[in-house]
């Protein structure tokens, strides 16, 4: 099969498209999936970089144990193992690889207990490609800070894949949205839902005198102690990045301690439940992801570039087939 390779971590370069990949195995409990859209993410920049260092612990110390990264999907069964019911060729599913990964292929080869699901109608693949990476850390930013309805909520880094869908599954909560991006995109946030669109270039949200039930840093962009100043008592910051010296890691334990305002890490949350929870809402309209650029396969390293430059917004597709399903 066609695939994006690399045998080494490093920069988009190490990643090299071949046409005579094996096929991936199919165990008694997978679902092989023709893929006919996936993206480029963090997640995979990260894995493929090994950036930080300690996914070394995960994806292999010296180098990958996975020759093929790639953890968004959507495409159609093309077989199912013996145990299989959830499940019939043909259907059209998307979800979510990480751990076993594998999506930037023609074929990929998941648990069906794993992040899958069936792509709504009226959805289209490219889409539900993208629907899965950025808004499941999302997801779990929301819940692990225990934000509720009527709260009030400030979204930094709005136009990324999270925060883009984190804006649109806190309205949907109904959270009153305070929500950052750079000038050229405030309409774009405004058309997600946010109530309130703060122009991070012109000034600093940390010093509007806001006061906040919790800030999501989705960007990794501030600290906890720059947004503690618009945290109302008992408010929490929660950031998608490790922070300074990893302070963001530490610090939830001391703030519980100290009983005040408090940090939240988010270790995301990846279960079939998850996935039908965001199904649901693209079903319904309320989520949608936020597209920016699509790339062929044979152009996954510079797609990777672009991911890595911090100018996309939303999300970067890599097709492989058209709607047809003939090769893109």
């Amino acid at each position: 099969m066609k695939a994006a390779v690399s045998v080494r971590y490093g920069p988009p370069e190490v990643v090299r498209v071949v046409d005579d990949e094996p096929d991936p195995t199919v165990e008694d409990d997978d679902v092989l999936v023709r893929v006919h859209a996936t993206t480029v993410n963090r997640t995979d920049c990260g894995y493929r970089g090994a950036s930080p260092f300690f996914i070394r612990g995960i994806s292999g110390l010296r180098r990958p144990r996975f020759r093929v990264w790639g953890t968004e999907y959507a495409g159609v069964v093309e077989r199912v193992g013996r145990e299989v019911t959830r499940f019939v060729p043909g259907d059209r599913v998307f979800g979510y690889a990480e751990g076993r990964f594998g999506a930037h292929a023609e074929l990929v080869a998941v648990s069906v207990t794993s992040m899958i699901s069936p792509v709504p109608d009226g959805v289209d693949l490219p889409s539900a490609a993208a629907a899965t990476e950025g808004s499941h850390y999302a997801l779990s930013a929301i819940r692990r800070a225990g934000i509720e309805p009527g709260q009030r909520v400030l979204v930094h880094g709005a136009t990324g894949a999270i925060g883009s869908a984190a804006v649109q599954l806190l309205v949907d909560l109904g959270v009153h949205v305070v929500a950052t991006a750079p000038t050229a995109y405030v309409d774009l946030v405004t058309g997600l839902g946010a109530e309130e669109v703060l122009d991070h270039q012109k000034e600093d949200f940390t010093r509007t005198g806001l006061e906040m039930d919790a800030v999501l840093d989705l960007v990794g962009k501030s600290t906890f102690g720059a947004c503690r100043r618009i945290l109302r008592p008992g408010g929490v910051y929660v950031s998608s990045d490790l922070g300074p010296y990893a302070q963001n890691v530490a610090l939830p334990l001391v703030t519980r301690l100290a009983r005040g305002r408090r940090v939240v890490f988010p270790f995301p949350m990846e279960t079939p439940e998850v996935i039908d929870y965001l199904r649901v809402r693209l079903e319904s309209g309320a989520f949608r992801p936020v597209l920016d650029r699509t790339y062929p396969l044979a152009r996954i390293v510079e797609a990777y570039r672009y991911v890595e430059s911090g100018q996309k917004v939303g999300n970067v597709v890599i097709q492989l087939a058209e709607a047809d399903g003939h090769e893109a």
